[in-house]
């Protein structure tokens, strides 16, 4: 199984709309967005994948958490998941809280902890727990533009870099 991993779209929905693109032609259905959606807009721009979104310090508008309740059902947004995915125990957060983090990757519950907050790139290990920051699809800081694909069967996590006008790089 391969996943999907956004974050920090920051509604950059011209980035959104090209990471989309790309994960549709890889054949991507489960998509995780690890905070600091936005708005509705983006929502709107992932509708179809199989999705979960973990709320980022910067979502608090009202119509964001209607948006994913209307495109996806009831518990697709929350402050984070426990998800099963493909026999692995994945926790998916923003990462702003770094209490929650740390307590979550040290716990070693969880295979993956994916999260996003920081803008980088980040794929590490602690201990047996893999840890994956796809970067970022928006904001305003210079860094590059990324999202991730996780191929749980192999392990193989795949960072694909956006050029600022939206194109593959």
């Amino acid at each position: 199984m391969r996943i999907g991993i956004l974050s920090d779209t920051h509604d950059n929905v011209r980035n959104v709309r090209a990471a989309v693109g790309f994960l549709r032609k890889e054949g991507i259905d489960v998509l995780l967005h690890c905070g600091d959606v936005c708005g509705p807009a983006i929502v709107e721009v992932l509708e179809g994948f199989d999705l979960y979104v973990a709320l980022g310090n910067v979502d608090r508008m009202p119509a964001l958490g209607l948006a994913v309740e209307s495109l996806c059902g009831v518990g697709r947004l929350a402050r984070w998941h426990r998800l099963v995915l493909d026999g692995f125990a994945v926790a998916l957060l923003h990462g702003d809280d770094e209490s929650l983090l740390s307590h979550l990757i040290r716990s070693g519950e969880y295979a993956y902890v994916i999260h996003g907050h920081t803008h980088r790139r980040d794929d590490r290990r602690v201990g047996a727990v893999r840890v994956i920051n796809p970067g970022a699809l928006g904001g305003t800081r210079r860094e590059p533009r990324s999202f991730c694909i996780l191929d749980l069967e192999t392990g193989e996590a795949r960072f694909i870099g956006l050029q600022e006008e939206g194109d593959r790089r």
